[in-house]
């Protein structure tokens, strides 16, 4: 890939591929400068430098995501490690609701995901559609997934979000048979 482009849209990435503006709004330049660009490229050199400068891992960025919504979203378990020693908060939650645990259940990334809930990530957290990990986990068809997270909260199962459904309503058919209830 060329260098300064952005990986192609996937899964977990819907945006087009973008090639960076000489023209950078000031917000992009504090973003690109601060703690979630590296945290989201997983580049824990880098993170380590700015938690021992400024020393903040829980500072939501203009959006209101923070460094451990971009680590666990990307699956960067080095740096979500690192962010969880130096305090972050593992149930920071953004406008919408979403916490670093619904980010890395959405995406797959099952090891983010046992390191969130080991340090004690809610897992019956919901955003402000009402939707928990699970329904994340379940509607992408992430099987080991939906299993760790029913095994550490067995309730999640039958939780609906605002529109009724439960994780098995929305569930990938690869999933389904996991979540019956």
């Amino acid at each position: 890939m060329a260098a300064g482009r952005r990986s192609p849209p996937g899964p977990c990435c819907p945006s087009r591929v973008a090639v960076p503006s000489v023209h950078q709004s000031l917000p992009e330049m504090d973003f690109e400068r601060g703690i979630w660009s590296a945290a989201r490229d997983g580049d824990e050199q880098r993170v380590l430098e700015l938690l021992e400068r400024r020393g903040e891992p829980s500072q939501p960025d203009l959006a209101g995501y923070t460094a451990l919504h971009y680590a666990s979203r990307n699956g960067h378990l080095g740096v979500c490690r690192l962010l969880l020693r130096h305090g972050a908060r593992c149930n920071a939650r953004t406008p919408g609701g979403a916490t670093p645990l619904h980010r890395a259940s959405y995406c797959g990334h099952l090891s983010v995901a046992r390191l969130l809930l080991n340090h004690g990530a809610d897992p019956t957290a919901a955003d402000e559609d009402g939707r928990t990990s699970l329904h994340k986990a379940a509607e992408q068809g992430h099987r080991e997934l939906c299993t760790l997270l029913l095994q550490h909260s067995p309730a999640l199962a039958g939780i609906s979000d605002a529109k009724g459904r439960r994780p098995r309503d929305v569930a990938h058919p690869a999933v389904e048979d996991l979540l019956d209830t």
